[in-house]
């Protein structure tokens, strides 16, 4: 069992910066798979970024190539996402998922494990 916490999301001007950090409980983050989802009211959530369990390989939509880091330190069971070049479409809910596999999914139906969600806001 895995629980997951979302911190960092806030409001921020468009072309800034933002960190978001989900921090895992439980001795076998190092076996999940973690990805990034975002939602916005309405909407089904969308795949922005994944990282496979040992952080050798990385995943990201097109829509945020180039302008988003996904990272994990499994000694400290958190996954990061550095989010730069921030659009006001980037506005959304932040969430982060993981699931016991080597392998990364894209898909939120793939994921066992959701955190509460980090609310991004980018002003124009």
């Amino acid at each position: 069992q895995v629980q997951l916490v979302e911190s960092g999301g806030g409001l921020v001007q468009a072309g800034g910066s933002l960190r978001l950090s989900c921090a895992a409980s439980g001795r076998t983050f190092s076996y999940y798979a973690m990805v990034w989802f975002r939602q916005a009211p309405g909407k089904e959530r969308d795949f922005v970024a994944g990282i496979n369990r040992s952080g050798s390989s990385v995943y990201y939509a097109e829509s945020v190539k180039g302008r988003f880091t996904i990272s994990r330190d499994n000694a400290k069971n958190t996954v990061f996402l550095q989010m730069n070049s921030l659009k006001p479409e980037d506005t959304d809910v932040y969430s982060c998922a993981g699931r016991d596999s080597y392998y990364v999914g894209t898909y939120e139906t793939e994921y066992d494990y959701w955190g509460q969600g980090t609310q991004v806001t980018v002003s124009s």
